[in-house]
Parts: C-alpha cells; sequence; structure tokens
C-alpha cells in the first residue's frame, strides 16, 4: 500500500474537513509507525466523519500508551470495529474517551449474544447472582449497570457499524438490542430490590411492549412496558401478604427501578421506561393485578389498547406472572378487529398523528410522517389483526417478521411485500444511525449538510443526495402502498365478518351459507371448496377473499350465480398474476366485481367470453364508456389485420362486446345514468355498424357510398340494451344502372354478418320504417327518397322520421337526406285534423294487437298504460304539430324534446315532469330485467324473487319490491292522464 500524502490538500481531497489538524495527527502517527499507519488512515477515511474518528482515536491513544502500536499490529479487525463506532457516533466517541480500556470490548469478534447471556452479564457486573430466582443487588451499584449496558451496546453498535450488509443485520441488530433491555430491566430489577424493604412479599411481572415487545428496538427509544403484581406464595403456597400490600410494595420497586433506568450520573444514563400503555394510560395505576387488567380489558379497553398489545411478551422479574398476562390479553388482542368501528378507528387514528405533526418537522419525520415507519407497522398490523383471527401463521409480534409471514401465505403481494420491507429497513437503518449519532431520541432527518453527510456515509451512501433521493423514494413507495393496503375495502369487508365465519370449513358452514342468503348451500360449498383447497398461493389468496366476497354476494339478488360465477372467472383466468393480486390489493376491485356478478346474467356472459376484460373493475376511470371515434378507430385497427370477412368482422364484434360490457358494469356499480348509457349505446351501434360496413364495402371493386339513417330509439341516442338499430339506408346517385342492386348485396351482407348468431351479442339492424314499410325496397337513391318523400310519405312516415339522424356510413349523403325531410317530419303549420286522427288510430291498433295476450297491460313498460310508448307519441305529436314554427323542438331524444315542449309552454311543468318520470323508470326498467335474465323483455316479471332482484337493481332496497310496483304503477297512471289529455285531446 503506498503512504498516503499527509499534504493539507490531499487530506482535504480524500475528506477531512480540518486538514490542518489531521496532518498534525497523523504526521506524528506516521514517524511513529511508518507505512503500518497506512491501514488505520484508509479505516479512518472509510467511516461516516473522518475528523470525528481521528479526533476521537487520537483522544485514545493520549490517554492509552501502547494502543497505537497494538492497533497497528492488529490492523483490521479491531480498528475497523474501533474506528466506524469512533465516526459514526459522538456519543460512544466521548465514552471512550472517558473510558478508553472499553475499547478492549472490540478487540475481539463477537456474534450476537442471547438473552441469557446479556442477563448474566449484567447482573454479574452489579454482584448479583444470575442463578437466583429474584437477584437482588446493592443499589449503591447502578453506576456498574450504567457502564456494562454502554459496553454491550458499544459491542452492538460496532457489529453493526461493520456489517457487509446492515440492512440484512438489522433485525438480529434490533433484537440484540431488545435482549439488551430485557437484561438491563432485570438487573435494574435486582438494584430495586436492594432499595425496598419487604420486597420479597411481591410478585411483579413485567411484560414487554411496543418495539421492545416485538424485539425491534432502537438505539435509543422509549422502552414500553406494562406491570402485574400479585402476593408471593410462602412455604406453605399462602400469600405471603395483602393483595393491597403486594401492589404498594411493587409499585416501590416500579419506581425505583425506572429511576434507575432514567438516572443522568457521571457514568451516562440509560433510557426511559414507559408505563403509559398500561390501562387508563397515565392517570391509571402503575401496577395492577391480574385480575384487575382482566376486569378492564374485559369491559373498558378500546380498540387501540388492544392493538398496541399486538407485541406484548413477557420481559422480566416473575416471567410466569409476566407470561400469565400474555396469555389473558393475546384472544382479545386476536378478536378486536370484529369490534365495532375497529378499522374506521385505527385509520382514523394514523391520520390523527400525520395531522398533529408540526408542520416544520413533518417532511423530516422517518417515524410518524406520511410514508414513514409507522405506515408499515400500522398496515402490517391492520392486515395481521384482520386475518389473524383465523390465520395463526400471521401472529408475530416483530413487524419484519409478520410481514414476511403476510408475504408467504398471500395477504401482502410478493412485489408489494419486498417493496415494503426494503423500504422498512432503509428506514429504520437511517433511524437506528440518527440515533446512535448522539443518543438521543429522535426519529428526524438533520438539516444541516455535515450530519447529513455523516449519516450517508454511515449507511453506504456517496453523499447527502443520493441519500436524500433513497429516503424519498422508499417514502413515496411506501405512501402508496399504505394508502393502498391500510385503506383496502376487503380488509374492512372482513373485518365486519365474526371470527368462527372467516373459517370457512368450520362447521356449520352450510347454515351460515343459508343464513346469508344462499339458496342452494351445498352447491355454494363445492364451489369455496374448489377455490380454496390446496397449498398454491393462488388458494392462500382466495381463502382470504372469499369471506368478503361471500358477504357482498349476498348484497345482490343472486348470490347463488354469483358464487359459480365467480368460480368460472377464477378458474378461466387460471395463473394470469394480477387477477387475484387486485382482487386483493386494488380500491374497489373485489367488491365491484362481487356486484356485478351477483346482479346481472348478460354482463357474466360477455365477461366469460374475454374473462381478463374483468381487469377494467381496476380503475373507475376505465369503466367509462368511450366515445365513437376512439371505438371506430380499435374497430378497423382490428378489422384490418384479417382478409376474410367473418374473421374481419368477428374482431370487430369482439370490441363491441367489451365495450358492451364496460357500459353494463359502469352502469350496475351506478358510475353513468340512464341518458349516458343510452348516448353510449347508440356511439357502439353507429361504430359498429360504420366499420363493418367498410369491411364488406372492401371486398367489391366498386359500390356506392352509403349512409345509415339512424331511427327509432337509435337515432335518438336513447338505446336500451335490447334495442334493435332501426335504420334507413340511402346510397349515392349515380350513373351506373347497377347500383342500388350492389348497395342492396351490401347491406344485406351487413345484416347478415352483424345479425348471425356466435359468441358475441348480435346486432340486428330492422328496416321496417323505411319508405313503403316491409313492402318497399331496402336501399334506396337519394333522389328515390327525396321523390318518395315529395309525393308519397303517410303520415305515420313523418311521425318516424321524428328520430332519424346520421347512424353511420357517407355523412355528407346523410346530411343531405336529413335537410330534405325536415319538411316532411315538420310540416308547415302542423298536422291537418285528418293527420292526427290516423295517427291516434294506429297508436289505438297497436295496444290492442301488440300486447301479448294474456300478459297484464299495467305491467308492461312499452305499450302498457304510460309506458314508454306512450309518451313518446306524445311527444312526437307535439313535434310535428309545432316543430314547424318551433326549432327548438327539432331534436330526436324524447326528453330533449319534452323539455323544449315544457319551455315553449306547450306542456306544463307537472305535465312534463309526469312524462319524464315514467319514461325514465320504464327505460330503467327494461335495461335492468335484460342485464339481469340475459335476455329482453318489456314486462315486469310477476315472480316475487324476480321483481325483488329488478327493484334492486334500480336502487331499491332487498325485499322493497311491492315499494318499486306501487311507485312504477303511480308514474304511469300520471303520465297516462297527461297522454290523455295531450294525445288523446281527453280533458
Amino acid at each position: 500500500m503506498t503512504r498516503i500524502s499527509t499534504a493539507e490538500g490531499n487530506l482535504a481531497r480524500l475528506g477531512f474537513g480540518d486538514p490542518h489538524r489531521a496532518a498534525e495527527i497523523l504526521n506524528g502517527w506516521y514517524d511513529e509507525l511508518g507505512e503500518g499507519c497506512d491501514q488505520l488512515v484508509a479505516e479512518i477515511l472509510a467511516s461516516a466523519d473522518p475528523d470525528l474518528a481521528l479526533s476521537g482515536l487520537a483522544r485514545l491513544v493520549g490517554e492509552r500508551p501502547g494502543l497505537l502500536d497494538d492497533l497497528g499490529a492488529e490492523s483490521g479487525a479491531w480498528s475497523r470495529r474501533l474506528i466506524s463506532v469512533l465516526g459514526a457516533s459522538v456519543a460512544l466517541n466521548q465514552h471512550l474517551g472517558v473510558r478508553p480500556l472499553d475499547a478492549d470490548v472490540l478487540r475481539a469478534p463477537s456474534g450476537r449474544r442471547d438473552a441469557a447471556t446479556l442477563r448474566r452479564i449484567l447482573l454479574d457486573a452489579v454482584g448479583a447472582d444470575p442463578d437466583a430466582g429474584a437477584p437482588v443487588a446493592d443499589p449503591s451499584r447502578s453506576d456498574d449497570l450504567r457502564r456494562a449496558y454502554r459496553r454491550e451496546l458499544l459491542r452492538i453498535a460496532a457489529a453493526d457499524l461493520t456489517a457487509d450488509d446492515p440492512l440484512e443485520l438489522l433485525p438480529e441488530v434490533a433484537g440484540e438490542l431488545a435482549d439488551l433491555a430485557d437484561a438491563t430491566v432485570e438487573t435494574a430489577l435486582a438494584l430495586a430490590r436492594g432499595e425496598v424493604p419487604g420486597w420479597e412479599c411481591a410478585r411483579l411481572g413485567i411484560v414487554a411492549l411496543g418495539k421492545t415487545g416485538g424485539q425491534e428496538l432502537n438505539y435509543l427509544s422509549d422502552v414500553d412496558v406494562l406491570y402485574i403484581a400479585e402476593a408471593a406464595l410462602d412455604e406453605a403456597g399462602e400469600p405471603a401478604c395483602e393483595t393491597a400490600r403486594a401492589v404498594t410494595v411493587a409499585t416501590k420497586l416500579v419506581g425505583a427501578l425506572s429511576r434507575i433506568c432514567s438516572a443522568h450520573t457521571a457514568a451516562g444514563t440509560i433510557w426511559q421506561i414507559d408505563a403509559a400503555l398500561r390501562p387508563e394510560g397515565k392517570a391509571g395505576p402503575l401496577v395492577r393485578t391480574l385480575s384487575s387488567h382482566a376486569v378492564y380489558y374485559e369491559k373498558w379497553a378500546k380498540n387501540w389498547e388492544f392493538q398496541a398489545m399486538l407485541k406484548a411478551r413477557a420481559m422480566a422479574g416473575d416471567l410466569a406472572l409476566a407470561q400469565d398476562f400474555v396469555d389473558l390479553v393475546a384472544p382479545m388482542v386476536w378478536h378486536v378487529a370484529e369490534n365495532d368501528q375497529f378499522v374506521t378507528e385505527t385509520q382514523a387514528m394514523r391520520r390523527r398523528v400525520i395531522a398533529l405533526l408540526p408542520p416544520r418537522e413533518a417532511d423530516r419525520e422517518i417515524k410518524l410522517g406520511a410514508g414513514g415507519l409507522r405506515d408499515v407497522e400500522f398496515s402490517v398490523q391492520l392486515i395481521q389483526l384482520v386475518h389473524g383471527r383465523a390465520d395463526d401463521r400471521v401472529r408475530q409480534r416483530g413487524t419484519l417478521p409478520a410481514l414476511a409471514k403476510l408475504i408467504e401465505f398471500g395477504y401482502v403481494g410478493r412485489g408489494d411485500g419486498r417493496d415494503l420491507d426494503a423500504a422498512y429497513r432503509l428506514m429504520r437503518l437511517l433511524e437506528h444511525r440518527i440515533q446512535l449519532e448522539k443518543l438521543r431520541r429522535t426519529h428526524l432527518m438533520p438539516e444541516d449538510e455535515l450530519s447529513l453527510r455523516r449519516l450517508a456515509r454511515s449507511v453506504g451512501m456517496a453523499d447527502a443526495d443520493e441519500l436524500r433521493s433513497r429516503w424519498r423514494g422508499a417514502t413515496r413507495r411506501v405512501l402508496g402502498l399504505h394508502q393502498r393496503l391500510f385503506y383496502s375495502p376487503l380488509l374492512e369487508a372482513v373485518a365486519r365478518i365474526p371470527s368462527e365465519a372467516v373459517r370457512l370449513t368450520s362447521f356449520g358452514a352450510e347454515v351460515r351459507l343459508r343464513a346469508l342468503g344462499y339458496a342452494d348451500p351445498k352447491a355454494a360449498l363445492r364451489h369455496i371448496e374448489a377455490l380454496s383447497q390446496g397449498l398454491s398461493r393462488q388458494a392462500e389468496i382466495q381463502r382470504q377473499l372469499l369471506p368478503a366476497m361471500l358477504g357482498w354476494f349476498t348484497a345482490g339478488p343472486n348470490p347463488d350465480h354469483a358464487l359459480l360465477a365467480f368460480r368460472q372467472v377464477s378458474e378461466a383466468m387460471g395463473r394470469t398474476p394480477w387477477y387475484l393480486r387486485a382482487l386483493r390489493d386494488g380500491d374497489a376491485m373485489a367488491e365491484r366485481l362481487a356486484k356485478i356478478l351477483s346482479s346481472s346474467r348478460y354482463t357474466v356472459d360477455l365477461m366469460m367470453r374475454a374473462p381478463q376484460s374483468v381487469g377494467m373493475l381496476i380503475d373507475e376511470a376505465s369503466l367509462r364508456p368511450r366515445e365513437r371515434g376512439e371505438i371506430l378507430a380499435e374497430m378497423r385497427a382490428s378489422a384490418k389485420r384479417h382478409g376474410e370477412l367473418d374473421v374481419a368482422v368477428q374482431h370487430i364484434r369482439a370490441v363491441r362486446r367489451r365495450e358492451l360490457l364496460r357500459i353494463a358494469m359502469a352502469d350496475l356499480l351506478g358510475l353513468i345514468d340512464l341518458a349516458t348509457v343510452g348516448v353510449g349505446l347508440s356511439e357502439l351501434f353507429s361504430a359498429t355498424i360504420d366499420a363493418t360496413l367498410e369491411v364488406v364495402r372492401r371486398r367489391l371493386e366498386w359500390s356506392p357510398r352509403i349512409a345509415v339513417i339512424a331511427l327509432g330509439r337509435w337515432g335518438g341516442c336513447e338505446l336500451s340494451y335490447a334495442s334493435d338499430a332501426d335504420a334507413m339506408f340511402v346510397i349515392e346517385d349515380t350513373d351506373r344502372p347497377d347500383a342500388v342492386k350492389i348497395g342492396t348485396q351490401v347491406v344485406s351482407e351487413l345484416r347478415s354478418v352483424l345479425g348471425k348468431a356466435g359468441p358475441d351479442p348480435a346486432l340486428d339492424i330492422d328496416v321496417d320504417l323505411r319508405p313503403e314499410g316491409k313492402g318497399g325496397p331496402i336501399v334506396r337513391s337519394l333522389s328515390s327518397y327525396l321523390a318518395y318523400y315529395e309525393r308519397w310519405s303517410s303520415t305515420w312516415e313523418a311521425q318516424a322520421l321524428q328520430r332519424a339522424a346520421h347512424g353511420a356510413g357517407h355523412a355528407e349523403l346523410s346530411a343531405s337526406l336529413l335537410r330534405t325531410i325536415d319538411t316532411i317530419r315538420y310540416p308547415a303549420g302542423g298536422l291537418a285534423r285528418q293527420q292526427v286522427h290516423e295517427i291516434r288510430k294506429l297508436k289505438a291498433r297497436m295496444e290492442v294487437e301488440r300486447i301479448p295476450r294474456g300478459s297484464d297491460p299495467l305491467r308492461n313498460t312499452k305499450l302498457g298504460p304510460g309506458g314508454l310508448s306512450d309518451v313518446e307519441w306524445a311527444v312526437q305529436l307535439l313535434q310535428l304539430q309545432h316543430g314547424d314554427r318551433l326549432p327548438e323542438l327539432r331534436t330526436t331524444a324524447t326528453l330533449g324534446a319534452l323539455g323544449a315542449a315544457e319551455a315553449a309552454d306547450l306542456i306544463s311543468p307537472e305535465d312534463a315532469a309526469a312524462l319524464r318520470d315514467a319514461w325514465t323508470m320504464a327505460s330503467g326498467i327494461r335495461n335492468a330485467i335484460l342485464l339481469l335474465r340475459g335476455r329482453a323483455s318489456d314486462t315486469i316479471p310477476n315472480d316475487p324473487r324476480e321483481a325483488s332482484a329488478v327493484a334492486q337493481l334500480l336502487g331499491y332496497d332487498k325485499g322493497e319490491s311491492s315499494v318499486f310496483m306501487d311507485e312504477y304503477r303511480r308514474r304511469t297512471r300520471r303520465a297516462r292522464l297527461v297522454m290523455d289529455h295531450i294525445f288523446w285531446g281527453l280533458e
């Protein structure tokens, strides 16, 4: 090794902040050791703070002649451990300056010492007998405890600071610090016995809580404890004193113990003992009997107090008594999650902690700040407490062991778990190093650059910038995961389920399933077993999901079908990695899926055609209906990749199926209203016909330009799921004599490929509203349409044209026809008396002929009294009569025209509201029937269960089918009265 230049400029470049002082010291050492000093200098430069390490070592050398030679001779392990401590901790640097002989603690490497060894070392240090059942020590020797404690701390810190991977070693360091705390409390209790007369009459059990209980202690945390006292027994097995006396003595022991641990003397201090987590907190008695604790936790303890007991562990004193308390409170801990509002209160408590942070410190808080240590701990504890009721495999005290079990058994995703583990270790390591610097209880990132640089180097980072970047990155990851895991709807849903019901295989499962609302509990159990049997990760996650899913299924109309569908979807998704992860970790995906599966056969059928489409439920934004242009572009792109007509159309229909599913799911989840459903379906019809028309036409050498005129509900952008596409087809005027023939061929093929039965829903194009009805040609040229409407059109055709709009194909061609027919659908001067009579006559015939025989007209949403037909014909009559003079009536939408008629005083606001309410409810019912059954019907079901299900889809509570029917009849009755007045001219 080449000698390091001690020129001040070189020393400054190497990292010394005071190169002049460094040069003075190092020149003297080189004079004494020569090149043997090179290793020492290299280790000083590798330390967290070279100046601090150098000054501390220089002071030690001054106090211990010959130390420099020893270090040079044993250069390597000893010097590295010593210099690492001197450079990272001002407090331990000062300690070694006062007690230089303690440096010999670091001479020999030592692995982790177990709790029993640490207990023996500390008790020996104060002259107590480690083998005694209740060791006693002279209270004047409390400084010996402090010095012994500091030596063990020095040893642990050296192992930590020189570890090849301090992040990997972190749990072992934290565990040994907790063991050292146990030994310290045991020894302090021995000293306390030496100053409290009559201590023999009391049994005192000390329980560790918090980080001490979880064996994940920091270098300087308050040590959270809880005390239990009972009267000691004499040789005859009788109480040695009254219970009250025992509690008084135990309280004195606790007071002495606490003073010994917290006192500041020339030998230093240890830490504070904190008993604030005891019953009633600081206002409660410091010591209680076991029975007093039992009464408190059974009757008065709050939810958060049980959460605090999750890490309870017998620590010191009478360990059997301490363990009795742990055994007493453990069952209550693992049932606290089913208490009312537990999850909500826990979440609120975490938000409160963040809100109460001082603003100037919040951004520097490693522990309590957003995305900090507490977010990881609260997330892990909440998941443990909710799922640990039924799964004792996750009942771990420590955060990292608990997280490992949650990952292993599928409660936390592997990727999420790795991120939480890595971020938690990094932040705990930073917290350790910050506290180690001055042995002060702090969780704040330093602000000055020197401290940040020292901290960065102590954890193996290059500089403060890297430190800030990695810490901020960790907090961002934790914050995102915490918000998703800690506020998971699944977690809250499982917490509301009684513990015995979480175990799906427990006795009485069939009874519970029937009580929940499953009509066939035996079949339900078969589905549950198929989903959850086995040792695979998928089965583990399904076992977590099912208790909540079963409850969510029963909130819908058909839980049995929902469970079957869930099994089918889950089996179809197989090992798709994101599926179960999204159900478990998603904001509300599982609950959304459950609602859909239990509500709609139609939607389930669509979903089963492409199960991966369930991914749309991850994000609400994915469920919003897409615009026509976006859908059309995707359909065109899909179709272009395939030359065969049938294959190209299959891909177009597959896109349509997915968009139908998107709209239906958004509708069922209440994310869109009836109007948005109508527009979304209409835009989807247009895109589908447009894309298919292009595919059919491109197969021909020549085809006339074709426009598709949308009529009926399509033209009004108010389609229902069950609607056909009412349409007319117009081709351009051309000299070619075969234009109509080719156009008819194109249209026939278009209707055939879209109306063909298959895996995707058919789209039937109805051309019965064309000129001359069923007797007229399917396709006409523009001039033929104009001539027909000018000479031959009937009144019913003028009415049908009220909702004519561009549907698909050539937009300019559509516009030309629509401009011409305005004079037909909005006749000058309105309708003649005879024309009004024709319309009324046609309406009367429809009511007689089209309502199925034997059915109840009052349940027919389309043709029944006050139904869709009544409202639409009344509105269309107003448009025919007044559209010529009132341009605002010239709209194809029923409700839009009704609003315009109301604004123009053609109908009173009360009458308009009656028609609007009836039309909206009837339209909603038709949609609900198809969603529920998977097939269309205009008639409200007579079966009470189906009627109740329809009502539920419309927002009524379970069992309110009678309320729903009363409301429907009330609305349609009022609408019929308005219809009689407006349409039939009755007073």
